[in-house]
């Protein structure tokens, strides 16, 4: 029976549907040696966890590898196009779930929620209320959003139309600008806007984007939420410019080592909010990139190639692994 091997558990739905199509095996472990070990007999990996490239030399029978969700610095794209096995991911269906965090987690710091949640606890209602003096409104301020992808598109459609926000971005891409944003580089986001909000994917073009010296451009209470990648950042450059209150505080999902070291500085300001990489985790979203990553796998079990394929130059050595299916 075919094994299908994925490094978490997946949404009931998702289960369900793979059911028939073979063994559902949730690893045991998420180190690069027993993954390597679990997935030599697997025919599918759906991955949400880092997989090490020299899993793929090893697993004779492995068709594809598939992302729970869209980003593809999880699997080791070379080294599965080496090995003849096709990578296929599910893009877009959590926009909605990183769009909702990131106006959230504007709003949190804007309003002060962390302290003034804190001190109302600790110190009785006076003290929680006097942190109201110095909290702002998010509507009127500019956001400028840094990767216009799904995610970022979904960001500018709920700061435009939900929150009455002026919405600027700056994307690779040269396709038109979605309804009531505007496009500029990223020196003149940086320097224009509020809200800077990443959304762009790990390259080695936007690896240390936000460094030092774009920081000290930014005005001195905007906020900098990151639901890209940890290393589009300088954590050492973000540290010191919170340090000395450079800027108004930050939002970060995301981060350069993960899990965040419980002693990292990160931790010790008041107006930076952190979570575990969850933006685009929730009910829905887990249901929808459950579905399909289970859907992607449904097809290469069939023969079939990914509807997502991205690494489309392995299909001719594919071809040769499994003549079968042609």
């Amino acid at each position: 029976m075919r094994k299908i091997l994925s490094t978490h558990p997946l949404h009931p739905r998702a289960t369900a549907m793979l059911a028939g199509a073979g063994r559902l095996v949730v690893a045991s472990a998420l180190d690069p040696e027993t993954l390597t070990t679990e997935a030599r007999d697997a025919d599918i990996v759906i991955v949400r966890a880092p997989l090490p490239p020299e899993l793929f030399a090893g697993a004779s029978s492995l068709r594809a590898a598939i992302r729970h969700g869209a980003g593809l610095d999880m699997i080791p794209v070379e080294a599965a196009t080496a090995a003849g096995v096709l990578v296929a991911n599910v893009p877009a269906v959590n926009a909605r779930s990183v769009a909702e965090h990131v106006m959230f987690t504007a709003l949190a710091l804007l309003r002060r929620f962390r302290v003034m949640d804190r001190d109302l606890r600790a110190k009785g209602w006076l003290a929680g209320r006097e942190h109201a003096n110095s909290t702002s409104e998010l509507a009127g301020k500019t956001i400028g959003i840094v990767g216009l992808g799904a995610v970022g598109q979904a960001v500018g459609h709920i700061a435009a139309h939900g929150f009455d926000l002026n919405v600027v971005a700056t994307t690779r891409s040269l396709r038109p600008a979605p309804e009531r944003v505007g496009f500029l580089s990223i020196d003149a986001l940086v320097e224009q806007s509020d809200v800077i909000v990443l959304c762009c994917p790990l390259t080695e073009e936007t690896r240390g984007l936000i460094s030092r010296e774009r920081i000290a451009r930014m005005k001195p209470n905007a906020l900098l939420i990151n639901v890209s990648r940890g290393p589009v950042v300088d954590d050492e450059a973000l540290i010191e410019a919170l340090r000395k209150s450079r800027i108004g505080g930050a939002a970060l999902d995301v981060f350069s080592t993960q899990p965040l070291p419980p002693n990292h500085p990160y931790f010790g300001f008041d107006n930076v909010i952190v979570t575990p990489h969850i933006a685009g985790i929730t009910e829905e979203s887990m249901m929808r990139m459950g579905v399909g990553a289970a859907g992607e796998a449904l097809l290469v079990l069939a023969g079939k190639l990914p509807v997502n394929l991205r690494n489309p130059e392995v299909v001719e050595h594919y071809r040769r692994r499994f003549p079968a299916d042609d």
